[in-house]
């Protein structure tokens, strides 16, 4: 028997409604949209379309451990409370620090800063959100008073024209980016402009791209204000009553078109282009994330956009305004409850000394903070340095997300004590932690949380605690407890927290605070329950939600009025140079999530994108000795350096790239590769104003990764496989996928393959191997009752140099590549085939005789199809079921393809990569 339950889904910040029908007796889930759900009306992308092959217990943390050791919660609570008293008597409060995570419900974000911040006295509480959108907060509270995000969602529909800025929706924000698509498909006079340094899948709808030169951002808003005010298309009325501070906005704003043109890097007429429709149109919106915010100078960037809103006076109005699009599923709500180090709670902070005394009334604590603590990135180096000796982590992954990655690897190997709470046995933070508590994961958790709009969603549990999982705000709690504080934290619901948060929000504020909820102080449990998605302020003036703010024209400053903010626009800290002399850029991937300790458990959304990956502008192609087609006919690996780190990864060339710079995702942990961890490349270097890390920007240096072999095993069961010095592992259905190279060739490959690929398992197994030793190739099957359990193929790289096409022997007088280097290079394309016939064998439970004849070669019999590279994750459908499609069945559009295939019709994340088949 199965029940339906709704709730949110736990990826980005567009906050969808899920309906999940739960079957309790076989731990399984059937997720579906919520039709019902302002955010998504049903829609979700490949991510939220997966969940229910999220939830399997395998991998999970079910029990405490300390020092490695399974152990109960009554100990494992003891020495995290004891090793948080020791240091605060020794060292002062200073001493220790929370660094939570944009996963938590709002109700375990509370307890956990009232904690810190309240009772503890520290303001050493800080959130993996300071990685993605401290730049926004930072930036509305200088124009606008408060961290108030103006408008909503439905404004997508109503705009005349919508701004992505340092944004790729389409594989970020997926649901709201389709909504923008069937906007711009009922309204194809709504211009659409991308300002993006790559040409990524948000292209797809743009009616202009405009590729500017890596942090120019500022310049190119600064720009237009001036624009604006020349071509007289300024909101006076609007400037003179409701803001403050134009003219010395205005005063350095002005620059040469053509100046700025080359400035940043863009062509004139397609940035006169953008200004004239921003100046033509009324109803504009301005949707900016990562690409604005993770800059040293993100603050500006942000306050740059809004000066051209406040300018035009179309903010808080229907079809305009600037918008934030939020990372993470609870990064709103942890800014209400004061997750950075900089906030108190309610959007209180440390800046005021009213909003410290209002908090300590409150709180009923004469140990509040009285200044903030260490932000993100100065935490670690806090941690790294000593100061902070006791350090609790919460729900995140900093070895592996955070800059300078290694160093914060080393600050945790040294700290004297680690916490970790999380659902996740198995991770980069997690190996480094003195005790480990059991979190509960998403399916289980049961609280609030807050989308991009502000809107404010229930978080529903769908399964019983698995093992001995608790709340995060019950573990929080209970620390607590044991540390003195007893009768502050005597929470035994969720609710009871979520009243006294929505109290606090109301607590002497007299319309004085945009964050106000105190209509919710006193909701009983049946109506927390059943509370249904609303927008806040939610209070006596607002008791049904308001969806925009400041339509009044009345802000959270002093004078009430908003500011322009002066922007000098800021070069990038590290500029490139002789020995770095290309720009590292980082992002998410369209079916990842993170650090993937969630979304790799699901089988499908590792097909699209199986290997961490570079890309390369072919004019690039260069610095890895290799030409372009070379590259393009078979991936090479890489070793990418910066002066903090380094990592391997797969090469794609693409002119999609910009020229001087890569792209590489920020994925992968050393869970899943040996070598792939973004975050060890990038400068620590941050904003400093928001505090937060200018990832989009590093100084990085590319060359040939030249191994002596590489190849892949395809295994039934999960391997342990160390030796080679590139690994990267991936679920499959009913197999991993494991892809490697090595510096070193075994003496005995049939050895080498048995050691790894053999196991106790039942039946006897019958081997199929193929081996040419003058090519240095192996080929094996490993087959238990006629189902196939392994197969590995190796191939050495001895045939081919990689720098065989810089050589005149390969040329011809034409400097095109001789026929023998041609036919050289094909047959080393045949020596390592396509993975995905073979993966498809391992949902058989039987081979056939073609298919057992046909193994060794990778390539599926005659007549039988091979899918291709997964295009469509959410149906599994593949580049050469689609290509065949077109062909046989001459379909124009991407929407044909779909009605045939399915493929494209969900989520729509690969919408342009089905255009460019066609």
């Amino acid at each position: 028997m199965t029940k339906t339950i709704q709730t949110t889904c736990p990826y980005c910040g567009v906050g969808c409604g899920i309906s999940a029908k739960v079957d309790d007796v076989h731990h399984r889930l059937k997720i579906g949209g919520d039709t019902s759900h302002p955010a998504n009306f049903g829609r979700l992308c490949s991510k939220g379309s997966a969940l229910g092959e999220t939830v399997e217990l395998k991998g999970r943390l079910l029990q405490p451990k300390v020092y490695g050791r399974e152990t109960s919660w009554t100990e494992a609570l003891d020495l995290v409370a004891d090793s948080f008293i020791r240091a605060i008597e020794k060292y002062g409060a200073d001493a220790v620090a929370i660094y939570g995570s944009g996963q938590l419900l709002t109700e375990d974000y509370y307890v956990a800063n009232k904690l810190m911040k309240g009772f503890i006295g520290s303001g050493n509480m800080d959130t993996n959100s300071r990685l993605c959108m401290s730049s926004s907060v930072a930036g509305h509270k200088r124009a606008f008073g408060s961290d108030t995000v103006p408008g909503c969602y439905e404004d997508f529909e109503q705009a005349d024209m919508i701004v992505l800025i340092g944004s790729n929706a389409a594989w970020c924000h997926p649901v709201s980016f389709q909504r923008i698509r069937a906007a711009k498909e009922a309204n194809p006079a709504l211009k659409i402009v991308v300002i993006d340094p790559r040409r990524t899948a948000s292209c797809d709808i743009a009616d202009l791209h405009l590729p500017l030169a890596s942090g120019s951002d500022a310049a190119l808003f600064n720009g237009l204000l001036h624009f604006l005010s020349e071509q007289n298309a300024l909101d006076s009325a609007y400037i003179k009553a409701h803001t403050e501070g134009f003219a010395e906005a205005l005063d350095v704003a002005g620059i040469d078109s053509e100046q700025l043109a080359d400035f940043c890097g863009l062509d004139k007429d397609d940035l006169q282009r953008f200004y004239d429709w921003f100046a033509g149109h009324k109803k504009v919106m301005s949707l900016y994330s990562q690409g604005i915010n993770q800059s040293a100078s993100g603050t500006d960037k942000v306050n740059a956009i809004i000066n051209c809103h406040l300018a035009t006076g179309s903010i808080g109005k229907p079809g305009c305004g600037p918008f934030s699009l939020t990372g993470q599923p609870n990064a709103m709500g942890g800014r209400e409850v004061g997750g950075l180090s900089n906030q108190l709670a309610a959007h209180m902070d440390f800046s005021n000394a009213d909003d410290i005394d209002r908090v300590a009334r409150f709180w009923n604590t004469a140990n509040i903070a009285k200044q903030p603590g260490y932000p993100a990135v100065e935490l670690f180096d806090a941690i790294y340095d000593g100061k902070i000796k006791a350090v609790w982590i919460m729900g995140t992954n900093p070895v592996v997300s955070l800059p300078n990655a290694n160093k914060v690897k080393l600050a945790l190997q040294r700290c004297e004590f680690v916490a970790v709470s999380d659902c996740i046995n198995d991770t980069d933070t997690t190996a480094l932690a003195h005790v480990l508590l059991p979190a509960q994961g998403w399916s289980e958790k049961d609280g609030m949380v807050t989308n991009s709009e502000r809107r404010i969603s229930r978080q529903r549990a769908l399964f019983k605690p698995a093992g001995s999982a608790k709340p995060d705000w019950w573990i929080v709690t209970q620390v607590a407890r044991r540390m003195g504080f007893e009768q502050a934290f005597h929470y035994q619901s969720p609710v009871e927290i979520f009243r006294e948060h929505a109290a606090l929000s109301g607590f002497e504020n007299n319309g004085q605070r945009d964050f106000d909820i105190s209509a919710f102080a006193d909701i009983t449990r049946h109506d927390y329950d059943r509370l249904q998605p609303i927008q806040w302020p939610v209070n006596q003036a607002y008791p049904q939600g308001r969806s925009r703010m400041f339509e009044d024209g009345r802000f959270y400053t002093e004078s009430g009025k908003a500011r322009f903010i002066a922007v000098t626009p800021r070069p990038p800290v590290n500029p490139p140079d002789q020995a770095y002399p290309l720009i590292l850029n980082t992002g998410r991937l369209r079916d990842q999530w993170h650090t993937m300790t969630r979304t790799a458990i699901a089988a499908q959304l590792n097909q699209h994108k199986p290997e961490p990956f570079v890309e390369v502008h072919p004019a690039d192609a260069h610095y890895l000795n290799s030409r372009p087609q070379q590259l393009a006919d078979r991936p090479h690996l890489a070793i990418i350096e910066s002066r903090w780190g380094s990592m391997i990864a797969r090469v794609q060339i693409t002119d999609s790239q910009q020229q001087g710079s890569l792209f590489v995702p920020m994925h992968w942990t050393e869970q899943y590769a040996s070598r792939g961890r973004m975050g060890a490349l990038v400068n620590a270097v941050v904003d400093p104003i928001s505090k937060q890390p200018e990832s989009k920007h590093t100084p990085v240096r590319i060359k040939a990764y030249q191994p002596a072999w590489q190849g892949f095993i395809l295994s039934r069961r999960e391997l342990s496989i160390s030796d080679p010095d590139y690994w990267v592992k991936m679920k499959g259905e009913q197999v991993y996928r494991y892809e490697l190279a090595g510096m070193t060739l075994p003496e005995n490959w049939q050895a080498w393959a048995q050691q790894n690929l053999c196991d106790s398992a039942g039946g006897t197994a019958q081997w199929q191997e193929y081996q040419d030793s003058a090519r240095g190739n192996y080929r094996a099957a490993r087959i238990v009752n006629n189902r196939l359990e392994s197969v590995v193929f190796i191939a050495a790289e001895s045939a081919l140099p990689a720098t065989a096409w810089m050589q005149d022997d390969c040329m011809d007088a034409g400097g095109r590549a001789t026929q023998g280097a041609v036919a050289e290079v094909e047959q080393r394309r045949e020596q390592l085939p396509e993975r995905n016939w073979l993966l498809s064998l391992f949902a058989k439970t039987e081979l056939e005789i073609a298919e057992r004849m046909a193994l060794l070669t990778g390539k599926p019999p005659l007549g039988v199809a091979d899918v291709g590279t997964i295009v469509c994750a959410c149906f599994n459908v593949g580049e050469l079921t689609i290509q065949q499609a077109i062909r046989e069945k001459g379909l124009k559009t991407h929407q044909e393809v779909g009605r045939c295939l399915k493929a494209g019709t969900n989520c729509g994340s690969c919408v342009p990569e089905i255009k460019a088949l066609l």
